[in-house]
């Protein structure tokens, strides 16, 4: 099959690999669609341990199963394999399984490629209708979900009376402020760097867009529910600049571990500081169904490749040189 393998710092080469072999309730899925995530780009500039080149890289993808007991379904996968029987799997949260795995992360190959081998129980229906492209972005759409369900369960007023901050305005961001929208929520903040993505957010209307370099930023303690989409020392000190005493900050993003906790304000103020991964099986099918009644909008703010100008795309990306919030790449 072909597929588009990391082979070092900043380098993705499309090429021949072996296809995959099916195992005991597996599924062969040939894939449709597959969304570069930022973690493929933290992989691609060298920066994670957890992905070693050669590999495969890729897992926000959808496609059809042709070999195995779902054969001839259209399927999104759920690309985070737990073991099922451990009490954290057994109360739900297979995101925090300390026997997971991820395809895109040793051992298991991702889904820049043709085929992907992947357990039944790991797949969801797409719905009738929905386009390859779009159902690829339950994965993201999934780990923003996740966030925001989790905010809500902290928070003390409804989602839909808070104010909230939303920074990074990536496929993850940018689908946080919309299932905040969708929550009710009429007073977002959206913060991003990048004018291209600045200018796809504001045509979503999910709220103030805004600069955080230039400004007007937040003020000081006026935020309710703050969601960290970027994940650096940069946006941690800025999400505990903007939080009120008594509000939330929910920590999705994964750019560095460097500092940017102010923990006296968090002791002081009874800052929630809670840390967000990935999704339960639960927020992900929720997710296909919010994707599937039109409760997030129209999901255009996407651009599709073909896989195999997926060295590109990554440049582009790492330039900061497209205004997509997510590039879907496209094996056929």
């Amino acid at each position: 099959m072909k597929a588009l393998v990391y082979t070092g710092p900043e380098t993705v080469v499309y090429r021949d690999e072996t296809d995959p072999q099916v195992g005991d309730g597996e599924c062969l899925v040939k894939i449709d669609a597959v969304g570069i995530c930022g973690s493929d780009m933290h992989a691609f500039k060298g920066h994670d341990q957890r992905r070693p080149a050669p590999l495969i890289l890729g897992h926000e993808a959808s496609g059809f199963v042709i070999e195995g007991s779902a054969k001839g379904r259209r399927v999104v996968i759920n690309p985070l394999v737990n073991c099922g029987h451990c009490p954290l799997c057994l109360s739900g949260r297979i995101n925090l399984c300390p026997n997971r795995e991820i395809i895109s992360m040793q051992p298991r190959q991702g889904a820049f490629a043709e085929m992907i081998n992947i357990p039944e129980r790991n797949l969801i229906d797409i719905p009738s209708g929905m386009d390859s492209a779009k159902a690829a972005l339950a994965e993201p759409i999934a780990t923003a979900l996740h966030a925001v369900v989790l905010a809500a369960k902290t928070s003390e007023r409804p989602l839909c009376e808070v104010k909230a901050l939303v920074l990074g305005g990536g496929a993850v961001g940018l689908a946080a402020a919309l299932v905040l929208r969708s929550h009710g929520c009429k007073q977002i903040q959206l913060g991003d760097t990048n004018p291209l993505r600045r200018k796809t957010a504001e045509a979503q209307a999910v709220g103030e867009i805004y600069d955080p370099i230039s400004g007007p930023v937040p003020d000081e303690n006026s935020i309710d529910v703050v969601i960290d989409a970027v994940g650096s020392g940069v946006t941690r000190t800025a999400s505990l600049k903007a939080v009120r005493p008594g509000g939330t900050v929910v920590h999705i993003g994964l750019q560095d571990s460097k500092d940017g906790i102010d923990i006296r304000k968090i002791t002081l103020q009874e800052i929630a500081f809670i840390g967000s991964y990935t999704y339960s099986m639960v927020d992900f099918r929720a997710t296909v169904a919010a994707m599937q009644n039109g409760a997030l909008g129209r999901l255009d703010w996407i651009e599709e490749r073909p896989l195999s100008e997926g060295a590109a795309a990554f440049e582009d990306l790492s330039k900061g040189a497209t205004a997509a919030a997510k590039i879907v790449l496209r094996p056929s």
